[in-house]
This record gives structure tokens, C-alpha cells and sequence, in this order.
């Protein structure tokens, strides 16, 4: 895991009006959220089994996260290798294990280790600035 040092840190913005842009930045809630905080994640890059993120800790001020209203506040982001599974799972359903599509499949490693970290860090302060950009053109 990388953390970035960008300057969002305590940025603050409404759910409603920074899902829509973020999309088009290519970044989605993540499946793992809580009503009082969440990260939106990003693809940086995706080879094989391993796929690198950018991701963007918040948790929220006022609200739900659900609602288009709930005003977010972001903590420090930071870059991390997921490594997937690939192979052949040995429980399961047969279609998903012979094609190796399960959804259920545990990660090899969820926090895997980064060549280059100067490198994605770059590229990660680089997509952050993108984000804080949409965040003062849209307040």
C-alpha cells in the first residue's frame, strides 16, 4: 500500500453532485461502504490476476450515504495491488469452478506488493488531483 499525500484530505462535497463526475473519472463506490463512511475506487492498472487501485477514503459529515445529500469528507488516499485468484476453486458451483468465474473466490493477496512505487504514486497523485479539480469546479 502506497499513501498519497494530495491535498484532499478534509475536501468535502456532496454524495449527489461527486458520484456522477467521479464516474466519468472512472471511479465507483465501493461494494464495501457503511452509511458513515466508504471508499470510491479506481483502476490504475489491471494485468493478469492483479489489478492496482487508487482508493478514496471518506466518511460522511452529515446525512446517509445513500442519499444524494450527504456531505463527505475525504481522508488520505492511497494506491493498493489486489491479486485475484484465477485458478480453479475446489468447493463451489461446478460451471463457476470449471470456468473459474466463481464470485466467491478469496483474494490471494488483498494488499500485495508494488514494483515501481514512485511510479504509482505518480500516477496516483496524478488521478487525485483530477478528483479535487471536479471537487472546486462542482461546490
Amino acid at each position: 500500500m502506497i499513501q498519497l499525500e494530495t491535498g484532499i484530505e478534509g475536501k468535502q462535497a456532496y454524495f449527489g453532485k461527486l458520484q456522477g463526475g467521479l464516474k466519468e473519472l472512472g471511479f465507483s463506490l465501493s461494494g464495501s461502504w457503511q452509511y458513515d463512511e466508504g471508499y470510491f475506487d479506481g483502476i490504475l492498472s489491471r494485468e493478469g490476476a492483479e489489478t492496482i487501485y487508487l482508493r478514496l477514503p471518506f466518511h460522511v459529515i452529515s446525512g446517509e450515504l445513500d442519499s444524494d445529500h450527504a456531505l463527505l469528507e475525504f481522508d488520505t488516499p492511497f494506491v493498493i495491488n489486489h491479486v485475484v485468484n484465477t485458478g480453479l476453486e475446489k468447493e463451489g458451483s461446478d460451471l463457476a469452478t470449471a470456468t473459474g468465474l466463481s464470485q466467491f473466490q478469496k483474494p490471494v493477496d488483498a494488499d500485495g506488493e508494488i514494483d515501481d512505487k514512485s511510479y504509482w504514486q505518480k500516477n496516483g497523485e496524478h488521478a487525485v488531483q483530477q478528483i479535487i479539480q471536479h471537487i472546486d469546479n462542482n461546490l
